[in-house]
């Protein structure tokens, strides 16, 4: 018997980054020593008092379902970090917490986007955007930014790229794959260029906001474009700052409208998410933030490292990042100087010769890039770039 499955998925794209993860994996029980920086998720471990309270949790039988969209509780410490670290104010109704940022961005998608609705993604972008929209049968619209412009768009590129059928804008920011963040200026010049065109909602994807290191404090995009709150959809989650990608909990702030959508779509497909994982994630933001200042101080002083070494490989080029935990270099000469057709070969080459595991930056749509997870200590990240160099050299 044939089995088929729908032309939607037929078309859809597995994860770069986790499908090299899983290959790095499988290197490794065939006895290879891989090294795998492809993976999105800091390495410390989730901080001791954030697993209290987990155990707490199940010690006093909170194991049971909970509201669809999130605890009372957790909706009240969502809203009190919003106020105290952004100085935004929401009201529990318009929050909705979600089984990781991820499924906040489809819920959004899906309540949004009818077909052949357009969703504005600058590029380099993480590799799920495009594919979410394309299950809500929307279409992505690319605006590349390169490394000349520090990897973000210009407000001109936004207009240009405007249409009545756009529907959606997607700023990341500190980004993945490239570190770039938006200054607050930045962001009120991409605010401008919206507020002529109400028919577009913006979603800032704020996931690595506590994982920065850059000269001017960072903003949401909200608190410098408040004229547009309400048409600003703002993510966020636990997953990064607080080392907790396997508890899955991420959220948003957006108009009450907009969160019952999503609540009724979150109500068909998941129900809540897991009860033990939103009693740590009230004590994660509720509670001591040093461990955050402290993974923070750990990526900046890796990227520090990363930079000059990955400038100082032959065919590589990279500038300075300001936040997140990823390195993405231009690798074109390398990919030249090796004869080599692409950057998806290049990465391939580099699995095979030097056993290191990177993305190739056609994952993110920025071909002849390449993105290096530096969520690994040092000694491992110079092993790592002294195996590259020797097949290099």
């Amino acid at each position: 018997m044939n089995q088929s499955v729908s032309e939607r998925v037929s078309q859809l794209r597995p994860s770069a980054t986790l499908a090299v993860t899983a290959h790095a994996k499988k290197l490794r029980a065939e006895g290879k020593d891989v090294i795998g920086l492809g993976a999105g998720e800091p390495d410390f471990q989730t901080p001791e008092h954030i697993k209290q309270a987990a155990i707490e949790a199940i010690r006093e039988g909170f194991t049971h379902y909970t509201a669809v969209d999130g605890t009372p509780v957790l909706k009240d410490a969502i809203v009190s970090k919003f106020e105290r670290e952004n100085g935004l104010s929401f009201t529990p109704d318009e929050i909705i917490v979600s089984n990781g940022a991820k499924q906040v961005f489809y819920n959004l998608c899906q309540a949004v986007l009818d077909p052949g609705d357009e969703v504005i993604i600058p590029a380099p972008y993480w590799v799920s955007y495009p594919d979410i929209v394309q299950l809500a049968e929307g279409r992505s619209v690319s605006v590349y930014a390169g490394i000349e412009q520090g990897f973000l768009i210009t407000p001109e590129q936004l207009e240009a790229a405007i249409t009545d059928k756009s529907r959606l804008l997607i700023l990341n920011t500190p980004g993945n794959p490239t570190g770039a963040a938006y200054t607050p200026n930045q962001l009120k010049a991409l605010g401008e260029a919206l507020e002529r065109h109400p028919q577009v909602q913006i979603v800032t994807d704020d996931i690595y906001e506590h994982i920065y290191w850059g000269d001017v404090p960072i903003q949401t995009f909200v608190a410098a474009c408040p004229a547009l709150a309400d048409r600003t959809i703002t993510v966020n989650g636990v997953s990064k700052a607080y080392a907790m990608t396997g508890w899955r909990i991420g959220y948003a702030a957006a108009s009450t409208e907009l969160v019952n959508a999503m609540r009724k779509i979150q109500g068909q497909c998941t129900s809540n998410p897991a009860s033990i994982s939103q009693r740590a994630a009230v004590e994660a933001l509720n509670g001591d933030q040093t461990s955050v200042r402290e993974m923070c101080a750990a990526f900046k002083q890796r990227h520090d490292y990363i930079i000059d070494a990955l400038n100082a490989l032959p065919g590589f080029r990279i500038a300075k990042c300001q936040g997140a935990f990823y390195a993405f270099p231009d690798v074109s000469g390398a990919i030249e100087a090796a004869g080599l057709e692409d950057d998806v070969a290049f990465c391939e080459h580099l699995l095979n010769k030097a056993e290191v595991a990177l993305v190739p930056g056609t994952a993110f749509g920025a071909p002849g890039h390449l993105r290096l997870s530096y969520a690994a200590d040092l000694e491992t990240l110079e092993t790592a770039i002294g195996r590259i160099a020797n097949v290099l050299s």
